[in-house]
C-alpha cells in the first residue's frame, strides 16, 4: 500500500467517524427541539449538525470509493476498525458519553485485529 493510498483510507475512516459524531450530536439537538411536540424528521432535516454530518459522511464515501480503486478490499476494509477507536474516544471527549472497561477491551481487540491483518499482508 502506498502512502497516498493509506492516506485515502485513513481520511475516509476519520471522515466517516466525524460524520457519525456530527449526526449523533445533531440528533440530540433535534430530539431536544421536539420535546414540546413536533416532528423529529423535520427537526432532524433542519438541524445544521445533521446536515453537516450527512455531507461529511457523503465525502467519506466518495473518498472510500477512491481508496477502493487503489487498495484491495481485504486490506482496506479492516481499517474501518480504527473508526471504532476514533468514535469511542470522541464520544467520550466530545459528547460526554461513558464507556466501561469491557467496551475499551473490545475496542482494543478489534484494533489489534486490524494490526494483525495489515502486518500479515505481503
Amino acid at each position: 500500500m502506498t502512502i497516498g493510498s493509506l492516506a485515502l483510507v485513513l481520511f475516509a475512516v476519520i471522515a466517516a467517524s466525524g460524520g457519525q459524531l456530527m449526526l449523533k450530536h445533531g440528533m440530540q439537538v433535534a430530539t431536544a427541539r421536539t420535546r414540546g411536540g413536533g416532528s423529529l424528521v423535520i427537526a432532524a432535516a433542519t438541524t445544521p449538525w445533521v446536515l453537516l454530518g450527512l455531507l461529511v459522511f457523503a465525502v467519506s464515501a466518495v473518498v472510500w470509493l477512491a481508496a477502493l480503486s487503489r487498495v484491495p478490499l481485504s486490506l482496506a476494509y479492516p481499517f474501518n476498525a480504527l473508526g471504532y477507536l476514533v468514535i469511542l474516544t470522541a464520544s467520550i471527549l466530545v459528547l460526554h458519553e461513558r464507556a466501561n472497561l469491557l467496551t475499551w477491551a473490545g475496542t482494543v481487540l478489534v484494533v489489534s485485529g486490524l494490526v494483525i491483518v495489515v502486518l500479515s499482508k505481503p
